[in-house]
This record gives C-alpha cells, structure tokens and sequence, in this order.
C-alpha cells in the first residue's frame, strides 16, 4: 500500500497529538502521582478519540484509525493510572 500526500500529512499529525500525552503518562507512572490530573478530562477525550477511531472505521481511513486507536488506548492507560493511584 502506497500512501497518498494527504495520509502522510494525516499520520504525521496523528503521531504528534498521540505523542503529547506520553510525558504525563510517564510521569504518573513513575510517581505515581495523579492528583492533579483531572479524570474529566480524560473521559471526555477518551469518549472523543472512541469517536474518532469509529468514525476511522467507517470512512476506512488508516491514518485516523491507526493514530486515534493508539491514542484511545494510551489514555485508556492513564485513566487506569489515575483510578489506581487516586488519592
């Protein structure tokens, strides 16, 4: 499969905003220090990248789905991390 102009510039996109959480996810780990993380947040962008990966699904594009599937379950990850080590 040969990706067009427009996949390339979609992933590359996709890569970065799905990169951005892995700091926090990293820091609550180690520390295991969650108590100013806010778990709204985290669901209403879960519930958002659930959206997107479905809406991936059904457009059948790669980019979206491949960047949002990795994205919902790294934040699936630290919504874990944050009922874990909830104060």
């Amino acid at each position: 499969m040969i990706l067009t102009g427009t996949e390339i510039l979609g992933l590359a996109a996709g890569v970065f905003t799905t990169a951005a959480v892995t700091p926090q996810i990293w820091k609550a780990w180690k520390t295991k220090e969650v108590d100013d993380v806010s778990i709204r947040m985290y669901l209403v962008l879960i519930t958002g990248l659930g959206l997107w990966l479905t809406y991936g699904i059904i457009i059948d594009d790669i980019p979206i789905i491949a960047t949002n599937g990795t994205a919902l379950a790294l934040n699936l990850f630290m919504l874990y991390l944050i009922i874990r080590y909830k104060e």
